[in-house]
């Protein structure tokens, strides 16, 4: 007989653990399921550094009793900047244990939806049942992996996010694909690790000027005042309004979404300047595979000879990529362009269906592509999925609003 559950988190990352944590601070009967920040764990390299501040860098529980100033409080590490991936995440694992205790790293292999509750099978074969589920996957799923080289093998092609380490690329050539933050770090970690690297950007890369967040004046504060992202009111009212972004219409929302660029940090410049080839305004145009070698053609004409092709080129949310959900319940979640409508409460159109993190961006906007998003998003989901425990007073629908031509955030 299967263990029912209030609510059954997918995913034990920074925001399924966040998520979870506020649920438990509600009283709810709550499962979590998944490998405790296995993203940042299994896929992405040793070397990398966060490029938010630390207090940019909590997860989230009720109390605020878990931050990141008490786990370097508690174990000694550094409040420096920028944060090292091997220090979050022992963050992340310090928070589960205390906030979150009874992950259970078992994997979700089907999601299914009878009866007015969740059925969710586990890959050991275990059964539980829910009343809600949250979806906090990450993006790993959704790696955004250009048609254009399906052909080519993976000896040839790989996605940033298929690398723990860069040790296999030592004394070979590499060309990275994409011009922001993850694009440049992958490039300095590339050459730090004994390869030659091209970066292939079709913009340019947008360097932010070096970090004075402890040095501005009142008068640079007010101008642009510190926030999460990167300094300036836009990010700021995404900060402390997490919820307004949501209210405008969607066509403002995707313009909005598709032209944010948070830019590669000044910290990457002496990394990368005078060490790695730079080829901004360019494109891939060709490529083919020959003799163990990938000759590629860009769009300015210059041809090179490499070893393999990195694409940093993010992530596409894209629902059909869970094959966790079960096509039944798939069916039914009403979509736009892929992607799950979502109402103010972060619920899908199938009630007790929550989706946070990078699934959650097309609507509520670029906080939640980072980790400071998770508290806003935590606090939403777990009062939604506590109010609905008792009642379902309201049908479900997406928020619309008039349409405008204004620019809803300040400049």
């Amino acid at each position: 007989m299967s263990v029912a559950y209030d609510v059954v988190v997918v995913g034990a990352g920074p925001y399924g653990l966040s998520v979870a944590a506020h649920l438990r601070g509600r009283g709810l009967k709550t499962a979590v399921f998944g490998r405790t920040l296995g993203m940042w764990r299994e896929h992405m390299p040793k070397g990398m550094r966060l490029r938010s501040h630390w207090w940019a860098t909590n997860l989230s529980d009720p109390q605020r009793n878990y931050g990141f100033a008490r786990f370097c409080a508690d174990s000694g590490n550094d409040k420096g900047y920028p944060v090292p991936l091997d220090v979050f995440v022992q963050y992340g694992l310090w928070f589960q244990q205390r906030a979150v205790p009874d992950v259970d790293e078992t994997y979700v292999a089907s999601i299914e939806r009878q009866d007015g509750q969740f059925h969710i099978t586990l890959a050991d074969g275990r059964e539980v049942a829910s009343q809600a589920v949250v979806m906090a996957i990450g993006p790993h799923p959704f790696a955004n992996r250009l048609a254009e080289y399906h052909r080519l093998g993976h000896e040839f092609v790989s996605h940033s996010s298929d690398h723990s380490d860069f040790d296999r690329f030592k004394n070979r050539e590499v060309i990275v694909i994409g011009g922001g933050q993850s694009a440049i770090e992958y490039a300095a970690l590339l050459h730090e690790a004994g390869a030659k690297v091209h970066v292939v950007a079709r913009r340019r890369i947008m360097w932010l000027p070096p970090d004075r967040a402890h040095e501005r004046t009142a008068l640079e504060r007010l101008r642009a005042p510190n926030a999460s992202i990167a300094p300036g009111w836009r990010n700021w009212v995404l900060d402390h309004l997490p919820y307004l972004f949501y209210q405008f219409p969607q066509v403002w929302k995707d313009s909005y979404n598709s032209n944010y660029e948070s830019g590669a940090t000044d910290w990457l410049r002496n990394r990368v300047i005078g060490k790695v080839t730079v080829h901004e305004w360019r494109t891939v145009v060709g490529c083919e595979a020959v003799d163990g070698k990938l000759h590629v053609n860009l769009s300015d004409g210059a041809t090179l000879s490499v070893d393999h092709i990195l694409q940093a080129t993010g992530y596409k949310v894209d629902l059909g990529k869970l094959m966790m959900i079960h096509p039944a319940l798939r069916a039914i979640i009403q979509t736009d362009r892929a992607i799950p409508l979502l109402s103010s409460r972060f619920e899908s159109s199938v009630p007790g269906l929550y989706f946070v993190g990078l699934t959650s961006l097309r609507a509520f906007g670029p906080l939640y592509r980072f980790v400071a998003g998770c508290g806003a998003a935590a606090r939403r989901v777990a009062g939604a999925v506590a109010r609905a425990r008792f009642t379902r007073s309201v049908p479900w629908r997406p928020v619309t609003a008039p349409a405008t031509t204004a620019s809803p955030l300040p400049h």
